[in-house]
């Protein structure tokens, strides 16, 4: 398979792009600082790097990049910083996922494009019934007020689940919802939920970043887990 990865420089998009990189599929990622990656990376012909920002790219710059993919993986985030957080662009994640797709959409690919999205357990699925109570509603409320990149992974996602949809003839996706983020230098057991089985504010669960690329990358290479997951937004936790 050929695979775009942006946020391939994160600390969770790093372990996806070895991880598929180890299974010898052909990988693009767009970073703005090559000289951080990896020398393996660098030396490895089934990777293609690109240095930009992912939204300085033109229109035709986007269809090009997306042209000959069978995969998108997006595992973009703010930095943690006051700059990452309330400074420009606010709407990162979410202008990226626009943007990629339209690209799609405008090749016109022959077979569907599968999207992977990174997104957070603190997002719920409108299209399901996940229903919380009053004072985490208050909370999350609070957080998409004053945290920017809280709205704009909520807005990435309802990006996929309203514009795309279920019926899309050039793009499938699925919004891997991770609980509370860990390093961990092995994958271990981890469990998937269609919704939350405790609350992302009051009771967080955790997860190690490799075990979310692990599961990002078997959705994306096995089709009988994606056909299980597509059109959703599975939640992942660490057993």
């Amino acid at each position: 398979m050929k695979i775009l990865i942006v946020g391939a420089s994160g600390a969770t998009g790093k372990h996806l792009v070895s991880q598929l990189l180890s299974k010898n599929n052909s990988v693009k990622i767009v970073v703005r600082s090559p000289e951080k990656l990896p020398v393996s990376w660098k030396n490895n012909l089934n990777l293609e790097i690109i240095t930009a920002s992912i939204l300085d790219l033109s229109d035709v710059q986007m269809r090009d990049l997306t042209s000959d993919i069978d995969a998108i993986a997006s595992c973009l985030g703010h930095t943690l910083s006051f700059k990452g957080i309330y400074g420009k662009p606010r709407k990162l994640v979410t202008e990226a996922v626009r943007r990629l797709c339209e690209s799609v959409i405008s090749n016109n690919p022959k077979t569907q494009v599968k999207f992977v999205l990174m997104n957070t357990s603190g997002n719920r699925n409108r299209d399901l019934d996940e229903t919380i109570g009053f004072a985490e509603k208050l909370v999350v409320g609070t957080l998409r007020l004053l945290l920017p990149p809280h709205s704009d992974n909520e807005n990435a996602a309802d990006y996929l689940r309203t514009k795309i949809g279920q019926e899309n003839k050039n793009i499938e996706w699925t919004a891997v919802r991770p609980d509370s983020l860990i390093n961990d230098d092995k994958i271990t057991p981890y469990q998937i939920h269609p919704s939350p089985i405790r609350s992302a504010i009051f009771n967080a669960g955790k997860v190690s970043r490799i075990n979310v690329a692990h599961f990002m990358s078997l959705l994306i290479l096995e089709n009988a887990l994606w056909n299980k997951w597509k059109g959703k937004m599975p939640l992942i936790y660490n057993k």
